[in-house]
């Protein structure tokens, strides 16, 4: 508990010699500020929590490659780092195609499918993925149907390699959630 009161300079410099705790107390401080300050410009719960967790694992590799000049200046270092992820994402929605759910139709029902799920369950499938948002569901594709390797999926996507991991789990989480409210329906 003694991290919690450090200096940002202190803070910093303990992050750069990779004191796990120093690293959290860093996102404990600072990650309240990052989502909000993402939210604002992208106005997307799910973009936020992208950037912030983009943030804080740039930041924390930067400092560890000693990248910051000055140590009492790391919020400010660390809003600037956030402000750049923040473009990026606006940058990648403009060059995105949104999808529109018409890519659900170009499955035939009566082919691979029905090979490997009754009809019940494929309906149930098929209406989950309506209800999911467009990148999850294109993640869910890119991921199940068409078995694409982590770093092609990220091409596909517009992002990092090592985001993936984080955007399978979310995207799982909202077909489990969904799949759920149906079946209670």
């Amino acid at each position: 508990m003694q991290n919690l009161a450090l200096s940002d300079a202190d803070l910093a410099t303990n992050v750069r010699q990779g004191d796990a705790a120093a690293e959290t107390v860093l996102y404990e401080k600072f990650s309240a500020r990052i989502y909000f300050l993402a939210l604002t410009e992208l106005r997307s719960k799910e973009d936020a929590e992208d950037v912030r967790a983009e943030t804080f694992l740039r930041v924390i590799q930067a400092l560890r490659q000693d990248k910051l000049r000055s140590p009492d200046s790391l919020p400010s270092f660390i809003v600037g780092i956030a402000l750049n992820v923040i473009r990026e994402v606006i940058r990648q929605k403009q060059k995105t195609p949104q999808l529109d759910g018409s890519e659900l139709d170009l499955v035939d029902e009566d082919a691979l499918e029905s090979v490997f799920l009754d009809e019940e369950a494929s309906r149930a499938v098929r209406e989950v993925a309506e209800k999911l948002k467009p990148r999850d569901r294109e993640f869910l594709r890119l991921y199940y149907y068409e078995e694409m390797p982590k770093e092609e999926i990220a091409r596909a996507l517009g992002i990092k390699e090592e985001r993936v991991r984080l955007i399978k789990s979310r995207a799982l989480k909202s077909f489990r959630e969904i799949y759920k409210k149906l079946k209670q329906s």
